[in-house]
């Protein structure tokens, strides 16, 4: 009798830890969702500051690439227009990249 008492015990004891179990990967599952949740805000929080920064570099490009063109164009250089588009075009595209980004994710 008391073997049959002593294996009833150990058997509800495993069915008990059995239903810890399934319901912690239960849990895990929501937990992951909300993992996944809290990660894609994060990123979006970085999208503003970043689009910002992006606009900053694409503005300090601007005033290089003026100073650039300015200089050569006094210099009399033959290759002005090939440097204005260089660093003119460097810029929009930064600005237009920052811009097309923040909209298609936002």
């Amino acid at each position: 009798m008391k073997k049959k008492q002593i294996l009833t015990s150990i058997a509800i004891l495993g069915l008990m830890l059995c239903t810890q179990a399934v319901f912690a990967q239960g849990g895990g599952a929501a937990g992951g969702a909300s993992g996944i949740q809290d990660a894609t805000t994060q990123v979006t929080n970085y999208f503003d500051p970043l689009t910002k920064l992006m606009y900053a570099i694409g503005a300090v490009l601007g005033l290089i690439g003026a100073i650039k063109v300015y200089s050569k164009w006094n210099a009399g250089d033959q290759d002005t227009q090939k440097t204005a588009v260089s660093w003119f075009g460097s810029m929009i595209f930064l600005v237009l990249v920052a811009t097309v980004v923040r909209s298609f994710f936002l």
